[in-house]
């Protein structure tokens, strides 16, 4: 007969999700695991095979959450500029609001690891390609509305400010000026037209 799990599994990912992103995939240890989660070595083993079955897992946590608050933020009425300083707001808000500057987690994991993971990599292409989308989607419904300037490929503005939001990712773990951070938003939008 199989045991029961005497522990929630939403707060043991929520948990890892917090040490990886901390520490890195590479700097957090199975003991900082066993330590931090509050769960048992055997436990750890038996539900999540290892180390890297419990960061994949980690990783498609944090990507669910996040996408979530995306998708309400981009399926408004507003207009599209709005919507645009909005997402880029709403992803630097949470840059600043961490003191500990970790920046974003699937940023450091992609710079850490997936040049060296298939899987890692495929999950944060999967995820990127879902941000710039997104994008994509609210830049054109703009440019059919005359919200935002038709003479630039949508596709490419969305590129743009899905790199902006990777900029602003990286940049946020060196400083938490909002000063740097509005410079930042204002000049993108801008972009639009």
């Amino acid at each position: 007969m199989a045991r029961t799990k005497d522990f929630d599994e939403a707060e043991v990912l929520n948990k890892a999700v917090n040490i990886f992103w901390l520490k890195g995939y590479n700097g957090t240890s199975m003991q900082d695991l066993v330590d931090g989660l509050g769960i048992s070595r055997s436990s750890l083993y038996d539900t999540y095979g290892d180390k890297h079955t419990l960061f994949l897992k980690a990783l498609e946590s944090y990507q669910c959450a996040n996408s979530g608050n995306f998708c309400q933020i981009t399926n408004s009425d507003r207009p599209a500029k709005e919507i645009i300083r909005t997402l880029l707001e709403y992803v630097i808000a949470n840059l600043l609001n961490d003191k500990s500057q970790k920046g974003c987690f699937m940023v450091n994991a992609e710079v850490e690891v997936a040049l060296h993971d298939k899987q890692v990599s495929e999950m944060i292409q999967k995820n990127d390609q879902q941000i710039e989308d997104a994008f994509f989607t609210v830049i054109k419904r703009g440019q059919e509305k005359g919200e935002i300037a038709g003479h630039q490929d949508a596709r490419a503005l969305a590129r743009f400010m899905f790199n902006t939001i990777k900029g602003v990712q990286v940049t946020a773990k060196s400083t938490n000026e909002r000063a740097v951070f509005d410079d930042i938003i204002n000049l993108a939008v801008s972009v639009l037209g």
